[in-house]
């Protein structure tokens, strides 16, 4: 379960100081996060846990690389900002109840409560497969025109290596 040991007491209560927790926040889809996020949560669960709760992107100055590339994998939009911009986003969400900001992936900004945009870069690959929802196996059948006839020639080259099938 999403943050689980800051979430919940060992009753199972919700601990009411923890952000997602408050009423204001539990419909987040964004979590403007503090520098190495998801250190240490290399395992995709976390990830789930994340999409799960109905989180699309974080925003971080930097994450822990495994979990990084395991949002990528999973739907879930991970954002490089500076440590400076990532705190003023959040002194915003926490100054005005209800304001929204807004993660762009086709632009690739993240505009802030004022509206001001705030430029972030991905990869351009991993960028397009986010955007048409592209897994692994997807963006590998994308190339089944080059991959069949391939497969078709080397069979006829190295037929002894072929169970004949």
């Amino acid at each position: 379960m999403l943050f689980h040991d800051l979430r919940f007491d060992a009753d199972g209560s919700q601990k009411g100081d923890f952000i997602l927790n408050r009423p204001r926040y539990r419909q987040a889809g964004i979590i403007v996060a503090e520098r190495n996020f998801g250190c240490g949560s290399s395992r995709e669960s976390a990830v789930y846990a994340l999409k799960t709760f109905g989180i699309r992107s974080i925003i971080a100055p930097s994450f822990g690389d495994i979990f990084f590339n395991n949002c990528l994998k999973n739907s879930v939009v991970p954002v490089v900002l500076d440590a400076d911009t990532c705190a003023a986003l959040r002194a915003e969400l926490h100054a005005r109840v209800g304001a929204e900001i807004t993660v762009d992936l086709e632009r690739q900004v993240v505009t802030d409560v004022a509206g001001k945009e705030h430029a972030f870069s991905i990869h351009p690959l991993r960028r397009r497969c986010l955007l048409n929802g592209l897994d692994d196996v997807s963006l590998t059948t994308e190339f089944l025109d080059v991959m069949q006839p391939f497969e078709a020639a080397y069979r006829r080259e190295f037929s002894w290596l072929s169970d004949g099938s």
